[in-house]
């Protein structure tokens, strides 16, 4: 795991500095502290940031290039299948000088280019340059598990691992520039607590998409998609089929990512998922297998450690665990904004770095769960849309009566049944969408306008415009995956796991479960109330049902507690600020009563209180 960073002046021809590169790579060292590198060829500069996972030697280093000096890579992430693909390339007569996964990406993309990328199973992201032919090519994995910013100049292009690469280059003017906030996206953050699509809170700078690759050549800027998931329902052949190739594939890609030349271990949440991916390392015959887990002291409800020790119980790990507190949490808050990049609402991403910081005092490498909730639909939101699609079936005006009785017994219910007077594209934003009637007066009336005409929903609308045709249930997953995953879930574990300089592996994100998800019936997503059915039965002969079945808890973040407790005058004091009123965004008397009331306990606010104190610090941390 390492982090890259370059820039082609392609439209100039202008000479790029080693001392530019250098610039770029030294606010990233902890993406790869084992050793860094630098390549320049005129026009184009490369730069490497080294975590030594694989072939630990120094001729391994980076950026590698090739024996004819005509072929270089910069490279971050891991293609798991190296091995299978070096033997391909050995029939092909190719030469290997090293024993590295880098070395077959750089080989494997000067014999076929482009078409290579359909071969590696991995999380990626490169730059390879074909001095030869005076071309680039970046690309990003198909899930989007590792990072790729860029931002096209008017010299060429600029980009990197992490978004403060690009920024450390920034001219005078533009770092003074007032208008560097992309504000169209505010909505769509507020929406859902991260900013979706491939553009990002700064204006210019980009994401490039999962599954996706960016070509230079002859000055011609090209992107273009080289994979996507195909989903196309088979007809059912039975569930004691559905649970062998589960079973199958999932011992596959553990075992393809269990390659490593340095230690490894487990985050051990005690869940179906990170306790599937310790059952499955025992039965590969892993010994002494060492896991992590993470808790908050502030009781029961924020802690599952119980359930991790009777894992590590079971199968003999070394189990390593710590507990969060509240001055855990402020203290590395600065720090958090700051790996981030983009505001992202995701709070236990700082859990996450500290079980991170502990894990790497032992291990190099980590293996999580992360991705079988959206592999496998776990979450509770899809078994509720399911029912508000069922209940679209009632008449409309029968649904008229019914629905108030609904929210009458249940507010939670009646919000759902409210939903069916809606489209799915209306009513569906994603796993951590709420309701936007809070929003929309928690804005000024300029804002209002403004946001109205840049809504979160435009934003996701062509998600849904690529699952026309397709089942709710898919156009969900997609979306999800598209969007939740990669832009929240995948930022938070890249980011918090990197802080550490630890690299952090995903199974269930192995493109194949991704693909064989798209085909199942869907009978199979849930069966009745029983989330992520498929695989809690492949794992039976594995795990004790007190962790198959019981209820999911993930890992929740006691902010509420927090904010109108040890937190509640630092909130206030950030978000009742004259600064964060200048902004124009909010209505500094509606965060005031939003503040009161959760203080007071009379409404829990805590999800929006977070979303605005990390947008508040984000700007105080890049744009002030």
């Amino acid at each position: 795991m390492c982090g890259i960073a370059g820039i082609y002046r392609y439209r100039n021809e202008q000479a790029v500095l080693a001392s530019e590169i250098e610039q770029m790579i030294s606010v990233i060292n902890y993406r790869g502290p084992d050793g860094d590198g630098i390549y320049t060829d005129v026009e184009l500069g490369l730069g490497h940031k080294r975590l030594t996972i694989i072939d630990t030697s120094e001729r391994s280093n980076q950026p590698m290039i090739s024996a004819d000096t005509q072929h270089i890579i910069c490279y971050n992430g891991e293609v798991y299948n190296y091995l299978e693909i070096a033997k391909i390339l050995s029939e092909e007569n190719v030469q290997l000088a090293t024993s590295s996964d880098t070395e077959v990406v750089l080989q494997a993309l000067k014999l076929k280019g482009e078409q290579a990328l359909q071969d590696f199973n991995g999380m990626y992201a490169f730059a390879y340059w074909n001095k030869q032919e005076k071309s680039l090519l970046l690309a990003r994995d198909r899930i989007g598990i590792k990072p790729l910013f860029y931002k096209l100049t008017a010299e060429g292009i600029v980009f990197a691992s992490e978004i403060k690469s690009i920024l450390a280059i920034e001219s005078e003017v533009e770092k003074q520039d007032t208008a560097r906030v992309n504000v169209g996206l505010i909505d769509s953050y507020m929406s859902l607590g991260y900013c979706p699509s491939e553009n990002t809170l700064f204006k210019g700078i980009k994401k490039l998409p999962a599954g996706h690759f960016l070509s230079i050549k002859n000055g011609e800027v090209n992107i273009r998609q080289y994979w996507d998931i195909k989903y196309c329902r088979e007809q059912d052949r039975g569930e004691a089929h559905y649970i062998n190739q589960i079973q199958t594939l999932f011992e596959s890609s553990v075992k393809l990512q269990l390659r490593s030349d340095v230690p490894l271990g487990v985050f051990l949440s005690g869940g179906v998922d990170s306790s599937a991916v310790v059952a499955m390392m025992s039965k590969l015959g892993i010994k002494d297998i060492k896991t992590f887990s993470v808790a908050w002291d502030y009781g029961k409800d924020f802690d599952e450690t119980q359930y991790a020790r009777k894992v590590s119980q079971q199968f003999k790990t070394d189990h390593t665990e710590y507990f969060m507190n509240a001055d855990d949490f402020k203290n590395f808050l600065p720090d958090y904004i700051r790996h981030m990049d983009e505001p992202v609402t995701e709070a236990a991403a700082i859990s996450l770095y500290y079980l991170a910081k502990k894990t790497r005092e032992k291990v190099t490498v980590v293996l999580s769960g992360e991705g079988a909730d959206e592999v496998f639909s776990g979450y509770s939101i899809y078994k509720f849309m399911d029912m508000v699609n069922q209940y679209k079936k009632v008449p409309k005006l029968l649904r008229k009566g019914i629905t108030p009785i609904i929210k009458a017994l249940s507010n939670k219910l009646g919000k759902y049944a409210e939903l069916s007077n809606f489209e799915l594209e209306q009513s569906y934003a994603g796993v951590s969408f709420y309701d936007e009637k809070i929003k929309r007066k928690l804005y000024t009336n300029d804002f209002l306008s403004y946001a109205d005409h840049n809504s979160s929903f435009s934003v996701l609308k062509p998600y849904y415009d690529r699952m026309q045709g397709h089942d709710n249930q898919a156009k969900m997953q997609y979306l999800d995956i598209k969007t939740w995953l990669v832009d929240d879930l995948l930022v938070k574990a890249d980011r918090m796991s990197m802080a550490a300089s630890l690299e952090l592996r995903v199974p269930f994100l192995d493109h194949r479960f991704l693909q064989l998800s798209a085909i199942l019936p869907l009978r199979y997503r849930h069966k009745g109330m029983i989330s992520k059915y498929l695989l809690k039965k492949a794992m039976e002969p594995y795990l004790d049902n007190d962790i198959l079945y019981r209820k999911k808890q993930g890992f929740p973040t006691p902010l509420a507690v927090m904010f109108k407790g040890p937190l509640k005058d630092y909130v206030a004091s950030i978000l009742l600020s004259k600064k964060t009123n200048e902004r124009g965004y909010f209505n500094s008397q509606v965060v005031k009563l939003l503040i009161t009331e959760h203080a007071a306990g009379s409404q829990d606010h805590h999800k929006i209180l977070w979303q605005l104190l990390v947008l508040e610090l984000w700007h105080r941390e890049y744009i002030d």
